[in-house]
């Protein structure tokens, strides 16, 4: 039984009939330090009913209790204090985790329901920049946090791969461009040519005619056009393909906005048949007044769909395809007035399926305070970060343990871990600076902080060798108690993260398990050879056992040596 759940029946039994359990697990708080128990109950909503002072009500119903299962039950002023009984429950939270290992804390809330995550989307034909980290490693770890919770996640990378930007990519190309030069650096030579046309557009708006004119060539499937096209968007997806490997992230589909050109006419007809669609100044708008949001521009006065109309089509075919319980979309903060609208034109059209869309809003990173642009100069690559964060990373581990084996791998698997973890330390609605040095130290509130404790963790289990886990696993140990509650925490911290997409609920989880376990080391002699040994090798094993869970949730690595 979950200790928490313990609690709320032994108060079920002395409280009035009308508090009912739920009420009771919602009034229920964790005293800040374990000498004042392990839950307490607060008297003063009581006072009212039973119309007697909180103290004296706490006082009673402490004497009213049958205290068997707890080591106590006291009241200290108008609360009542309850003490966990040590052993029977460090011997439960034990067996329990070694019994299910990496599945400890799985649910099944979601009954394998499935839930389309647009995340990521970077730019075709431009490097991806720390700008494009957020969305990939919050939605990557979202999908893993709902996975367990009993979900089918469908992680989906709406690539930014139609519009007139590519027909300037073309002009480029043919005029200053050539195939070897493409394929020896894609990305950053395709940008180069983006870079340098609109820098001589600026003298020579005759190029954004013929910019137009290719884009036009693309929509009418001219062939020479689309096959540049395809050709751009190959090899950009390949130089994308390295840095996704790198930071562990697979897509279930790479659908991006092309995908949907045949899609909209549909979308626009639905519309037109419910008399949504308002002409204004030329263009065709829905009228989103009365929700106190500006229009929905569907159609442009030369007839150019725009993003809402592709976001409709897409949502619609999602819904189709998928029969998705939820929907979610892991995109910045300043988008949130595009999925207002998103959710309320859908729902005017019918479908009543738009309240299970979600905007999974996130905030910047920016450098020196200032956001990153690509425009004023201001881009981070990230490709470099992860090659600099490595660098460091090696640099630490030559220092710290130059005869380590597997160096290289290791360095990579605490640079790239570095730099995921310290975006989902942060809660995701805001917006950070970001400081290299800072992100890839060992100490502190960092990711190799989480990972080195757990291969110090590792490090105590092989040096005992073959342990059979069978028997009795109770711990009396005041030094190894809170660590012992944190674990037999996890499930409902797991919960609370997928109920509130939130990765940061994990991280700070891993960090403070992190931090007990490390408390626990310095003070506890844990390979003494006594009747303890056991027991306390099991506190190791489900510490690494829930470390390595929740830097998997986090999409880190957790190397065995560091």
């Amino acid at each position: 039984m979950n200790s928490k759940t313990q609690v709320v029946e032994a108060l079920a039994k002395v409280l009035p009939a009308e508090i009912t359990a739920e009420q009771i697990t919602k009034l229920i708080e964790k005293p800040k330090t374990s000498d004042l128990g392990d839950y307490a109950f607060p008297t003063f909503i009581l006072a009212k009913t039973m119309h007697k002072a909180p103290k004296m009500i706490a006082e009673e119903l402490v004497g009213q209790m049958d205290q068997d299962g707890f080591e106590k039950i006291v009241n200290t002023g108008a609360y009542i204090n309850f003490f966990l009984d040590k052993s029977s429950f460090s011997d439960a939270v034990l067996k329990d985790v070694l019994k299910e290992q990496e599945n400890y804390g799985n649910q099944n809330e979601g009954n394998g329901g499935n839930v389309p995550i647009d995340m990521s989307s970077p730019n075709i034909a431009k490097p991806m920049s720390m700008g494009h980290l957020r969305s990939t490693v919050i939605g990557n770890s979202i999908a893993k946090i709902i996975s367990k919770l009993g979900y089918q996640p469908i992680k989906i990378n709406h690539l930014g791969d139609w519009g007139t930007q590519f027909g300037k990519l073309i002009v480029g190309y043919k005029m200053w461009g050539s195939k070897e030069e493409v394929e020896e650096d894609p990305i950053n030579n395709l940008l180069k040519y983006y870079v340098r046309f609109h820098k001589e557009a600026e003298d020579k708006p005759e190029l954004d005619d013929e910019a137009r004119a290719w884009f036009k060539k693309m929509e009418d499937g001219d062939k020479e056009a689309l096959a540049l096209w395809t050709w751009f968007r190959s090899l950009s997806l390949s130089e994308f393909q390295k840095i996704y490997t790198r930071l562990g992230v697979e897509f279930d589909s790479f659908n991006g906005e092309a995908f949907y050109n045949d899609k909209m006419d549909a979308v626009i007809d639905t519309l037109e048949e419910k008399n949504l669609l308002q002409e204004s100044q030329g263009a065709e708008i829905v009228d989103l007044s009365d929700l106190d949001l500006s229009p929905a521009l569907i159609k442009k006065t030369d007839g150019a769909t725009l993003y809402i109309t592709r976001d409709l089509a897409a949502a619609i075919y999602r819904k189709n395809t998928y029969k998705f319980v939820k929907s979610l979309y892991v995109v910045g903060s300043e988008q949130s007035e595009h999925f207002k609208k998103l959710k309320a034109v859908l729902k005017m059209m019918g479908y009543d399926w738009s309240d299970d869309i979600h905007h999974i809003e996130f905030g910047l990173i920016t450098n020196g305070g200032k956001k990153l642009s690509t425009r004023k100069g201001r881009v981070i690559l990230l490709e470099n970060v992860l090659n600099d964060a490595v660098d460091l990373a090696k640099k630490q581990i030559e220092e710290k343990n130059p005869d380590l084996k597997n160096k290289d791998q290791v360095a990579e698997a605490v640079g790239v871990g570095a730099v995921v973890f310290h975006d989902l330390k942060n809660e995701r609605r805001d917006s950070f600076d970001f400081n290299l040095e800072e992100v890839v130290r060992f100490e502190g509130e960092t990711g190799p902080y989480v990972q080195y404790t757990n291969a110090r963790a590792l490090s105590i289990l092989r040096k005992a060798g073959d342990v059979n886990f069978d028997g009795d696993l109770s711990l009396d140990d005041e030094q190894a108690w809170d660590t012992l509650k944190l674990i037999q925490e996890f499930p409902e911290v797991l919960s609370r993260a997928g109920r509130i997409y939130e990765p940061s609920v994990i991280a700070k989880y891993a960090l403070k398990l992190a931090k007990s376990f490390n408390q626990y080391y310095a003070h506890s002699k844990i390979l003494t050879e006594d009747a303890g040994l056991v027991a306390r090798l099991s506190l190791v094993k489900s510490v690494t056992t829930v470390l390595q869970i929740s830097l998997g949730l986090l999409g880190v690595k957790a190397p065995e040596e560091m």
